[in-house]
């Protein structure tokens, strides 16, 4: 065993297992304004890279954003939404323009928890749209990572790449951080290329909030219904 990866294991002796970080990893909508160093964002980075990809072609690219250059993007995302959140188009659907059962009815419940956890209704648009700003600013978390990937890949290294989003969340979570995954981050594709530099051979895949969470938030402290084992399993043994 080389010395990096005895570094690796005796830096990870004190960190909570696997399992416990799946467990614990949540979508948390509010940060606390308690900084987290770039030399943590690197470190979980350094962790996600082994996530598995496809004849290890490794698809995703990172762009990570704090301080001013995070605040000024934020401010030109609010006002873009602001100017019009109907003009916005996804790089990809988010979903399928009929969401059949039983996937609309956990859609609906979560929504329902959701809008009653920061204290707006389904019916309210007005709010809906304040509330979705939020998402524009990272949920005032000090860190924002934006997301992209090579257009000419097939759609199969979303696979990929939803393992490598994964492998950040549960590096963040090990660390004591916590992080909300934001696919309309999507919507501001042409800011996102104009502030950094994305090529339009690029897909804006996502962003990603990073800190510590408020906790305090309830909207931080909700419960989501898992499917049990058997209600998404078969087995066979014969």
């Amino acid at each position: 065993m080389n010395t990096r990866m005895n570094l690796t294991c005796r830096d990870l002796e004190d960190k909570i297992s696997v399992d416990q970080a799946i467990i614990q990893r949540r979508a948390k909508r509010g940060f606390l304004d308690t900084p987290v160093s770039m030399e943590t964002v690197k470190d979980i980075l350094s962790v996600a890279r082994y996530a598995p990809s496809s004849s290890n072609i490794q698809p995703w690219k990172c762009f990570v954003l704090s301080g001013k250059a995070k605040e000024r993007i934020s401010s030109k995302a609010v006002d873009i939404y602001r100017a019009g959140p109907e003009r916005l188009t996804p790089e990809y659907a988010f979903f399928p323009s009929t969401l059949d059962e039983p996937y609309f009815a956990r859609f609906n419940v979560f929504r329902g928890q959701l809008g009653d956890a920061v204290g707006v209704p389904r019916s309210d648009k007005y709010g809906r749209l304040k509330d979705n700003e939020r998402q524009f600013r990272f949920f005032n978390a000090p860190i924002g990572i934006i997301f992209s990937m090579d257009r000419r890949l097939e759609w199969s290294s979303f696979i990929c790449y939803g393992c490598f989003l994964q492998s950040v969340m549960l590096a963040a979570r090990a660390r004591g951080l916590d992080t909300c995954t934001q696919q309309i981050w999507s919507l501001q594709n042409p800011l996102l290329r104009s502030e950094l530099g994305i090529p339009e051979s690029d897909l804006v895949v996502a962003g990603m909030a990073l800190g510590y969470a408020d906790n305090d938030r309830p909207e931080n402290n909700m419960e989501n219904y898992k499917l049990e084992v058997e209600e998404f399993t078969s087995f066979f043994n014969e």
